[in-house]
Protein backbone atom coordinates (compact mmCIF):
# COMPACT_ATOMS: atom_id res chain seq x y z
CA UNK A 1 0.00 0.00 0.00
CA UNK A 2 1.22 3.42 -1.15
CA UNK A 3 1.98 5.33 1.70
CA UNK A 4 0.41 9.31 2.00
CA UNK A 5 2.37 12.17 1.95
CA UNK A 6 1.30 15.08 4.08
CA UNK A 7 1.68 17.36 0.60
CA UNK A 8 -1.12 14.52 -0.68
CA UNK A 9 -3.17 14.93 2.67
CA UNK A 10 -3.35 18.55 2.04
CA UNK A 11 -4.32 17.98 -1.42
CA UNK A 12 -6.68 15.73 -0.90
CA UNK A 13 -8.14 17.59 2.38
CA UNK A 14 -8.74 20.88 -0.35
CA UNK A 15 -10.40 19.21 -2.87
CA UNK A 16 -12.88 17.66 -0.35
CA UNK A 17 -13.46 21.13 1.00
CA UNK A 18 -14.38 22.84 -2.68
CA UNK A 19 -16.34 19.76 -3.82
CA UNK A 20 -18.61 20.42 -0.20
CA UNK A 21 -19.09 23.77 -1.42
CA UNK A 22 -17.22 25.08 1.79
CA UNK A 23 -14.31 27.38 0.30
CA UNK A 24 -13.71 30.72 0.91
CA UNK A 25 -15.17 32.32 -1.49
CA UNK A 26 -18.67 30.18 -1.53
CA UNK A 27 -19.00 29.71 2.23
CA UNK A 28 -22.10 30.93 3.98
CA UNK A 29 -22.05 34.74 4.60
CA UNK A 30 -22.05 35.98 8.57
CA UNK A 31 -23.79 38.65 9.78
CA UNK A 32 -20.18 39.91 10.40
CA UNK A 33 -19.05 39.96 6.81
CA UNK A 34 -21.81 41.99 5.93
CA UNK A 35 -21.84 44.81 8.92
CA UNK A 36 -17.76 45.03 6.58
CA UNK A 37 -19.18 45.24 3.56
CA UNK A 38 -21.71 47.41 4.46
CA UNK A 39 -19.49 50.00 6.24
CA UNK A 40 -17.23 49.97 3.20
CA UNK A 41 -20.37 50.52 0.98
CA UNK A 42 -21.07 53.88 2.85
CA UNK A 43 -17.66 54.81 3.32
CA UNK A 44 -17.26 54.86 -0.49
CA UNK A 45 -20.81 57.81 -0.66
CA UNK A 46 -18.08 59.61 2.00
CA UNK A 47 -15.55 59.20 -0.64
CA UNK A 48 -17.30 59.78 -3.52
CA UNK A 49 -15.82 56.08 -4.96
CA UNK A 50 -18.07 53.76 -6.42
CA UNK A 51 -15.80 50.95 -6.22
CA UNK A 52 -16.98 48.78 -3.58
CA UNK A 53 -21.23 49.27 -5.18
CA UNK A 54 -19.63 47.93 -8.20
CA UNK A 55 -18.62 44.65 -6.58
CA UNK A 56 -21.07 44.14 -4.22
CA UNK A 57 -24.25 44.75 -5.97
CA UNK A 58 -25.35 42.77 -8.80
CA UNK A 59 -25.17 43.43 -12.30
CA UNK A 60 -29.13 42.80 -12.53
CA UNK A 61 -30.13 44.62 -9.38
CA UNK A 62 -32.81 46.09 -7.87
CA UNK A 63 -32.52 49.24 -6.19
CA UNK A 64 -35.06 51.88 -4.65
CA UNK A 65 -33.51 55.14 -2.18
CA UNK A 66 -35.75 57.18 0.18
CA UNK A 67 -36.69 59.49 -2.77
CA UNK A 68 -38.47 57.09 -4.57
CA UNK A 69 -36.24 56.69 -7.20
CA UNK A 70 -35.52 53.12 -8.84
CA UNK A 71 -32.07 52.95 -10.34
CA UNK A 72 -30.43 50.26 -12.23
CA UNK A 73 -26.31 49.54 -11.23
CA UNK A 74 -24.80 51.73 -14.00
CA UNK A 75 -26.97 54.58 -12.30
CA UNK A 76 -26.11 54.00 -9.14
CA UNK A 77 -22.63 53.94 -9.26
CA UNK A 78 -22.40 56.66 -11.80
CA UNK A 79 -24.16 58.35 -8.57
CA UNK A 80 -22.58 57.46 -5.80
CA UNK A 81 -19.05 58.93 -7.52
CA UNK A 82 -20.31 62.50 -7.28
CA UNK A 83 -20.80 64.10 -4.32
CA UNK A 84 -21.55 67.85 -4.76
CA UNK A 85 -19.04 71.06 -4.21
CA UNK A 86 -18.95 71.74 -0.60
CA UNK A 87 -20.82 68.36 0.62
CA UNK A 88 -19.08 66.50 3.29
CA UNK A 89 -20.70 62.96 4.96
CA UNK A 90 -20.29 60.48 7.29
CA UNK A 91 -22.49 57.37 8.59
CA UNK A 92 -22.92 55.81 11.39
CA UNK A 93 -24.61 52.27 10.75
CA UNK A 94 -26.63 50.94 13.92
CA UNK A 95 -29.32 48.45 15.07
CA UNK A 96 -27.94 45.49 12.52
CA UNK A 97 -29.36 42.54 11.84
CA UNK A 98 -30.16 39.51 9.38
CA UNK A 99 -31.62 36.44 8.26
CA UNK A 100 -28.74 34.35 6.70
CA UNK A 101 -29.31 31.32 4.58
CA UNK A 102 -27.59 28.55 2.32
CA UNK A 103 -27.69 31.39 -0.81
CA UNK A 104 -29.53 34.27 0.27
CA UNK A 105 -28.66 36.67 3.13
CA UNK A 106 -31.28 39.85 4.37
CA UNK A 107 -29.73 42.30 6.20
CA UNK A 108 -31.35 45.30 7.93
CA UNK A 109 -30.04 48.61 9.45
CA UNK A 110 -30.32 52.11 10.37
CA UNK A 111 -27.92 54.69 9.17
CA UNK A 112 -27.22 57.86 11.12
CA UNK A 113 -26.15 60.23 8.25
CA UNK A 114 -23.98 63.55 9.56
CA UNK A 115 -24.02 66.12 6.44
CA UNK A 116 -21.88 69.63 6.24
CA UNK A 117 -23.20 71.63 3.29
CA UNK A 118 -20.74 74.54 3.03
CA UNK A 119 -19.93 74.76 6.86
CA UNK A 120 -24.17 74.32 7.77
CA UNK A 121 -24.14 70.74 9.38
CA UNK A 122 -27.57 68.83 8.56
CA UNK A 123 -28.81 65.17 9.01
CA UNK A 124 -30.73 62.74 8.44
CA UNK A 125 -31.84 58.77 9.37
CA UNK A 126 -32.55 56.13 7.33
CA UNK A 127 -33.43 52.31 7.57
CA UNK A 128 -32.04 49.97 4.67
CA UNK A 129 -32.65 46.62 3.78
CA UNK A 130 -30.10 44.71 1.34
CA UNK A 131 -31.12 41.16 -0.19
CA UNK A 132 -27.27 39.48 -0.67
CA UNK A 133 -27.62 36.43 -3.07
CA UNK A 134 -24.66 33.62 -3.86
CA UNK A 135 -24.14 32.99 -7.55
CA UNK A 136 -21.13 31.26 -8.64
CA UNK A 137 -19.60 31.57 -5.40
CA UNK A 138 -19.61 35.42 -5.08
CA UNK A 139 -22.23 37.14 -2.58
CA UNK A 140 -23.68 40.28 -4.27
CA UNK A 141 -26.66 43.03 -3.54
CA UNK A 142 -29.64 41.73 -5.89
CA UNK A 143 -32.02 44.34 -3.91
CA UNK A 144 -31.97 47.34 -1.90
CA UNK A 145 -34.60 49.30 -0.34
CA UNK A 146 -34.08 52.71 1.51
CA UNK A 147 -36.37 54.59 3.42
CA UNK A 148 -36.17 57.98 5.67
CA UNK A 149 -37.04 58.33 9.45
CA UNK A 150 -40.00 61.25 9.74
CA UNK A 151 -38.23 63.99 11.79
CA UNK A 152 -40.28 67.03 13.07
CA UNK A 153 -39.36 70.74 11.69
CA UNK A 154 -38.31 73.37 13.80
CA UNK A 155 -41.00 75.35 15.54
CA UNK A 156 -41.08 78.50 14.53
CA UNK A 157 -41.19 82.55 15.70
CA UNK A 158 -45.26 83.15 15.54
CA UNK A 159 -47.39 85.84 16.98
CA UNK A 160 -49.59 83.94 19.43
CA UNK A 161 -52.19 86.72 18.63
CA UNK A 162 -54.42 84.75 16.06
CA UNK A 163 -54.65 81.84 17.89
CA UNK A 164 -57.92 82.66 19.48
CA UNK A 165 -59.13 82.64 15.85
CA UNK A 166 -58.47 78.98 15.94
CA UNK A 167 -60.43 77.81 18.24
CA UNK A 168 -63.11 75.73 17.57
CA UNK A 169 -64.77 72.71 16.30
CA UNK A 170 -64.08 70.93 12.83
CA UNK A 171 -65.76 68.42 11.20
CA UNK A 172 -64.26 65.71 8.52
CA UNK A 173 -67.99 63.91 8.42
CA UNK A 174 -70.94 63.09 10.41
CA UNK A 175 -69.57 62.18 14.06
CA UNK A 176 -65.53 62.72 13.00
CA UNK A 177 -64.98 66.29 14.33
CA UNK A 178 -61.75 67.63 15.92
CA UNK A 179 -61.58 70.65 19.10
CA UNK A 180 -59.24 73.15 18.69
CA UNK A 181 -58.78 74.92 21.92
CA UNK A 182 -55.94 77.60 23.54
CA UNK A 183 -54.23 77.40 26.79
CA UNK A 184 -52.35 80.35 27.51
CA UNK A 185 -50.25 80.31 24.53
CA UNK A 186 -50.47 77.07 23.69
CA UNK A 187 -52.73 75.76 20.86
CA UNK A 188 -54.18 71.92 20.85
CA UNK A 189 -55.93 69.57 18.68
CA UNK A 190 -58.22 67.08 19.80
CA UNK A 191 -59.76 64.36 17.57
CA UNK A 192 -62.83 62.60 19.13
CA UNK A 193 -61.94 61.11 22.42
CA UNK A 194 -58.41 60.62 21.61
CA UNK A 195 -55.49 62.54 23.71
CA UNK A 196 -54.84 66.01 23.06
CA UNK A 197 -52.17 66.80 20.95
CA UNK A 198 -50.42 70.20 21.37
CA UNK A 199 -50.25 72.46 17.82
CA UNK A 200 -46.88 73.59 17.25
CA UNK A 201 -46.45 76.53 14.99
CA UNK A 202 -43.65 76.25 12.43
CA UNK A 203 -44.41 79.28 10.42
CA UNK A 204 -47.89 82.03 10.55
CA UNK A 205 -51.10 79.79 10.18
CA UNK A 206 -48.63 76.45 9.62
CA UNK A 207 -48.57 73.96 12.49
CA UNK A 208 -47.44 70.60 13.12
CA UNK A 209 -47.80 67.64 15.67
CA UNK A 210 -44.92 66.18 17.38
CA UNK A 211 -44.27 63.11 15.67
CA UNK A 212 -47.15 63.04 13.16
CA UNK A 213 -46.16 63.24 9.39
CA UNK A 214 -47.75 66.37 7.82
CA UNK A 215 -49.42 69.91 8.59
CA UNK A 216 -52.40 71.73 9.99
CA UNK A 217 -53.45 74.68 8.22
CA UNK A 218 -56.40 77.07 9.26
CA UNK A 219 -58.42 78.57 5.98
CA UNK A 220 -60.34 82.10 6.05
CA UNK A 221 -63.44 82.56 3.86
CA UNK A 222 -64.42 85.31 2.47
CA UNK A 223 -65.84 87.25 5.45
CA UNK A 224 -62.33 86.75 6.58
CA UNK A 225 -62.55 84.49 9.36
CA UNK A 226 -61.62 80.98 9.94
CA UNK A 227 -63.76 78.67 8.34
CA UNK A 228 -61.86 75.38 7.61
CA UNK A 229 -59.03 72.97 9.05
CA UNK A 230 -56.58 71.69 6.60
CA UNK A 231 -54.88 68.60 7.26
CA UNK A 232 -51.96 68.42 4.76
CA UNK A 233 -50.14 65.59 4.39
CA UNK A 234 -47.48 66.00 1.34
CA UNK A 235 -50.04 67.50 -1.83
CA UNK A 236 -52.92 65.82 -0.19
CA UNK A 237 -55.76 67.86 1.73
CA UNK A 238 -58.66 67.13 4.04
CA UNK A 239 -60.80 69.61 4.69
CA UNK A 240 -62.28 69.82 8.03
CA UNK A 241 -65.15 72.55 8.52
CA UNK A 242 -65.79 74.77 10.85
CA UNK A 243 -69.18 74.11 12.85
CA UNK A 244 -68.60 75.90 15.88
Amino acid sequence: MRKETPLSSGILVLLLTILSGSSIAGEVITQEELLRRTRSLLDGVAAANGASWQDYFAEDCLFFDEKGRSLDKASLVNEIGQLPEGYRVSFELEKSQSRIFDNIAIFSYDIDEDLTIFNQRMGARFHATDTWIRRDGKWQIIASQYFRYYGDPAPGEVDAKEFSEYVGTYELAQGHTVAVSLEGLDLYYRRGDRPKEQLVPEAPGIFFRAGVEGRILFRYGKNGKVDAMISRRNHEDLLWKKIQ
